[in-house]
């Protein structure tokens, strides 16, 4: 695969655009491409030092806000002030295979941080988007279920990897979901899903899993993943491509899409199920309080 330097990203003057999670990893790469390519970018991360150490490492216009999406009140604080314009939101911030907590609302952490945090952030700021939403799923979403009346896992026995796959899968719903009514209001609004493939990143690298496991994990990542540059490539082509199609998926198209050049992707059968679309988003909306209303064309 050609550096993922070379693959170019278009014009992006004129554009602001939101990155969650940009501190590090996948965020910071993409942060890093987008403002190299004109864009005013905002790392909206939860911690402020290391955004803005992060921003300091990147050439461009950028600015730090404030936004931990496991918390509603900080998705709330971060939505009111935001810029009255945002061509793109990205939402990439995400925790993966944590241990069994609890947020400050009572959510399990990982579906609240990777999904509920992202469905009210973007339910929020839909007034203000001008081109499309990016919500960032991965190929765990295969594994994923959604059981609508414990969407929480208040019943169900915790499993670290389970609870990953679940949020990613509500992740590809809901951004299946927006485009359907995007489509239906006749709104120029797109919204994409994209998954890096299997890239080294301070999710992988911090699973606190034993040390000859995490050796092996790191050698698996080195002989057939590829770099936090090379997983940002789909999430770019979604952010970025003028004529993507909204409900494009975009994943890495080498073997298995673990890694390789960015490209449209396939979903499961499960993702594309457009009740269960339907009914998430019912109750997501119940859980956060956010309504997902399309503002009018504008």
């Amino acid at each position: 695969m050609a550096s993922p330097e070379a693959l170019p990203v278009p014009d992006q003057r004129g554009r602001t655009i939101v990155v969650t999670g940009a501190n590090s990893g996948i965020g910071f790469e993409t942060a890093r491409r987008l403002a190299g390519a004109g864009a005013h970018v905002v790392l909206a991360c939860r911690d402020r030092e290391r955004a803005e150490d992060a921003a300091s490492r990147i050439t461009g216009s950028t600015e730090v806000r404030l936004l931990d999406t496991s918390s509603l009140a900080s998705v709330r604080a971060f939505a009111e002030a935001a810029p009255e314009r945002i061509d793109v939101l990205v939402n990439n911030a995400g925790v993966m295979a944590a241990d069994e907590t609890r947020t400050v609302d009572g959510f399990e952490l990982q579906f609240a941080t990777n999904f509920l945090g992202a469905f009210a952030l973007t339910g929020l700021l839909l007034p203000k988007l001008a081109d499309r939403v990016v919500m960032l799923s991965s190929l765990a979403h295969y594994g994923g279920r959604i059981v609508l009346d414990d969407l929480n896992r208040d019943r169900r026995r915790y499993s670290r990897w389970a609870a990953y796959a679940d949020s990613k899968l509500a992740d590809l719903l809901f951004a299946l979901d927006l485009q359907a009514r995007f489509s239906a209001a006749g709104s120029p609004l797109r919204a994409m899903a994209a998954h890096p493939g299997m890239a080294g990143t301070n999710l992988t690298r911090d699973l606190h899993v034993p040390a000859p496991v995490s050796v092996v994990s790191e050698a698996i990542l080195k002989g057939v993943g590829q770099s936090a540059a090379g997983g940002a490539l789909p999430v770019l082509l979604a952010a970025t491509a003028p004529d993507l199609p909204g409900g494009s998926y975009v994943g890495p198209g080498g073997v298995a899409e673990v890694q390789g050049p960015p490209m449209v992707v396939g979903t499961s059968r499960r993702a594309r199920n457009r009740e269960l679309q339907r009914l998430l988003v019912r109750e997501s909306e119940r859980l956060t309080g956010v309504t997902i209303e399309v503002p009018a064309a504008r």
